[in-house]
């Protein structure tokens, strides 16, 4: 008879292999990172830093403005003062030579000036004492009449 084949008994059997998923050929299979914050976080303050510097650059031009207008207001206030000041200043010269063609005329009226007569300016010593007199009163005249310094 023909030998029996010892087999094993059918409870040890194995049993059937679980299921596996099929890989993907061609593609290497990439761990799975956690998304960084540093990404988002970096596009954000870029962003940030950039509005600041826009800020920074408009704040400087309006400072700059301001400057310029508080400059330029002042310049005409100023100039405005020195037109009052020039005013005054027109007035009181005016005045003055007012007074000082009255005073002048004054003078003049008061010097006795003979009619020319030949024999009066041949006569040296009516001459030189017409002439003093004359300068003695435009002195005084001059004197009075004197530049106070302004100051």
């Amino acid at each position: 008879m023909a030998e029996r084949k010892k087999t094993a008994p059918k409870s040890a059997a194995r049993k059937p292999a679980a299921k596996r998923k099929p890989v993907a050929k061609g593609k290497p299979v990439a761990k799975r990172v956690a998304p960084k914050k540093s990404k988002p976080d970096f596009a954000a303050n870029a962003q940030e830093t950039g509005r600041n510097v826009f800020l920074a650059g408009l704040g400087f031009y309006g400072k700059a403005y301001d400057q310029a207008l508080e400059q330029f207001n002042g310049l005409q206030k100023e100039l405005a003062e020195r037109r009052k000041q020039a005013d005054k200043a027109y007035k009181e010269l005016v005045k003055r030579g007012a007074k000082l063609e009255k005073d002048a005329k004054g003078a003049l009226e008061e010097i006795e000036l003979p009619k020319l007569e030949l024999e009066s300016l041949t006569d040296r010593k009516k001459l030189e004492q017409r002439l003093k007199k004359a300068k003695a009163r435009f002195e005084e005249l001059k004197e009075s009449v004197r530049f106070k310094s302004a100051a």
